[in-house]
C-alpha cells in the first residue's frame, strides 16, 4: 500500500490523503505511524509558524543555517542518507482510521485519512521538512522514497507545546569524538581514526566517546581533538572533509615530529609517566595545546617548506609547565584554569609560532598586542 495524492472521499466529502499506518496508543491516545512519500511532505506540512509569537506558537523558529546542510546529506547520498520520524500534530476531528480488515475494528494495520483542509503542525522534525523541500529541487525522483510520520491527534496548543517540549528534552546529540568514530562516510574521519591508532602519541592514549578527560583517565587526547587539530594542521575548513594521501602522509610525519621534541611525551610513550600527572602539570597534555600546534603547524610548513621538522626542534625551548604563569596566564590559562576559547587557543598559536620563528599575521599581532597590554607581566 502507498501513500496517495489527494483523493476524493465520500465519507468526509472532500479531498483527503490517505497514507498505510499502524494505530497505536500513547498515554491513553491513539496515534498513527504513516509512510508519507517525500513529494508529499512540503505540501502537508505547509503552515509556517515563523510570524507567529513565541507563546502561542507550538514549535521553534526555523534555523535557516541548517537546512542547506540536511539538504546536502540527502543530494549526496541518495543512496544510504537516513532520517529518524516526523511527529505531527493534526487539528480536524475527522480524520479516520480504517482497518486493513473490515471485520475487524480493533486491526492496528489499515488505512490513515485525512482531509486536505486539516492543519497539520510539526512537533519534531521541522527541518527535516525543510530540506527535504530543497533536496527535492535538486533530486525530484526521491519524492516517491518516504518517511515515517508519527500522527497525533491535535488536543489543543498547550498539548502542542508540551509534546514539543517531552520530544526535545531527552534528545542529547552524540558527542564529536564518537560522531567521529561512527563516520563511514567522511574520509578525513575514517583518517584521524586510523592515525589515533597507529601513531604512537595517540595509540591507546586517545579518549574516543567523550570530548573531555577526567583527571584521573589513562587517556591524553580526545579523538574530536585530534580530528580538530589535524583538520587545521592541513588547512581544512569544510565541514565535508577529504584527504589525499599526500596530506594524510604529512599528518602522520608532523604529529610524530612533534612528539619526537616534547620530552614528556616521549615519556608517556615509553609509559614512564601518567597522562593523568602529564596534565596536572603541563599545557602539552591538553587539548587547546594540541590544536594550537596543529594550528601553527599550517603555517610553519607553509613558511619552511624544506626544513620544518628542523624548525620544531625549537619546541623543546617551551617551557609547558603550568606553573609558569608568565607565559601561560591569559593565553592558556584563566586564573590556573585551562580555558580553551577562540581567543585563548589564538594566544596559545600566537606563542608557538614566536617560539617556531613564524611571523604572525596582522590579525594575529594585534590580537598580541591587545594581550601584552592585559597582560604587561607576560613573556613572549
Amino acid at each position: 500500500m502507498k501513500s496517495t495524492a489527494p483523493e476524493e472521499s465520500e465519507d468526509l466529502d472532500t479531498a483527503v490523503y490517505s497514507f498505510p499506518a499502524i494505530r497505536g496508543m500513547q498515554a491513553g491516545r491513539e496515534y498513527y505511524s504513516a509512510m508519507v512519500q517525500l513529494k508529499l511532505i512540503p505540501t502537508i506540512f505547509r503552515f509556517n509558524e515563523s510570524e507567529v509569537p513565541p507563546q502561542i506558537r507550538s514549535q521553534r523558529v526555523l534555523n535557516q543555517a541548517r537546512i542547506p546542510e540536511i539538504a546536502n546529506y540527502i543530494v549526496n547520498n541518495p543512496r544510504d542518507y537516513v532520517f529518524s520520524s516526523i511527529s505531527a500534530s493534526i487539528s480536524d476531528g475527522r480524520v479516520k482510521f480504517i482497518p486493513i480488515d473490515s471485520k475487524n475494528h480493533a486491526s492496528k494495520l489499515g488505512k490513515l485519512v485525512i482531509p486536505m483542509e486539516a492543519k497539520v503542525l510539526i512537533n519534531d522534525g521541522q527541518h527535516r521538512r525543510a530540506a527535504i523541500e530543497v533536496a527535492l529541487d535538486d533530486r525530484p525522483e526521491l519524492g516517491n522514497e518516504t518517511i515515517s510520520v508519527v500522527f497525533f491527534i491535535d488536543a489543543g496548543l498547550k498539548r502542542s507545546q508540551q509534546m514539543f517540549s517531552d520530544l526535545n528534552r531527552h534528545a542529547v546529540r552524540p558527542t564529536k569524538s564518537i560522531s567521529i568514530l561512527y563516520d563511514s562516510r567522511e574520509t578525513f574521519a575514517q583518517s584521524v581514526r586510523e592515525m589515533s591508532n597507529i601513531l604512537l602519541i595517540f595509540k591507546d592514549l586517545t579518549e574516543l566517546e567523550k570530548t573531555s578527560i577526567s583527571n584521573r583517565s589513562r587517556k591524553m587526547f580526545t579523538l574530536s581533538t585530534i580530528y580538530q587539530a589535524t583538520a587545521a594542521l592541513l588547512g581544512k575548513k569544510t565541514k565535508v572533509k577529504k584527504i589525499t594521501h599526500e596530506e594524510e602522509k604529512l599528518a602522520h610525519e608532523y604529529w610524530n615530529e612533534v612528539a619526537k621534541n616534547i620530552p614528556e611525551w616521549q615519556l608517556l610513550i615509553r609509559g614512564d609517566v601518567a597522562s593523568s600527572s602529564l596534565r596536572s602539570d603541563f599545557i602539552h597534555a591538553h587539548g587547546i595545546a594540541l590544536h594550537a600546534l596543529g594550528v601553527a603547524g599550517h603555517d610553519l610548513i607553509q613558511e619552511y617548506p624544506d626544513s620544518w621538522k628542523e624548525q620544531l626542534k625549537e619546541l623543546h625551548s617551551v617551557d609547558w609547565s603550568r606553573s609558569n604563569s608568565e607565559i601561560w596566564e591569559g593565553r592558556a590559562m584563566v586564573n590556573g584554569r585551562i580555558l580553551k576559547n577562540q581567543m585563548n587557543l589564538a594566544l596559545t598559536t600566537n606563542y608557538l609560532k614566536q617560539k617556531l620563528k613564524i611571523p604572525l599575521k596582522p590579525d594575529e599581532a594585534k590580537i598580541e598586542k591587545r594581550f601584552m597590554k592585559q597582560y604587561p607581566g607576560s613573556v613572549q
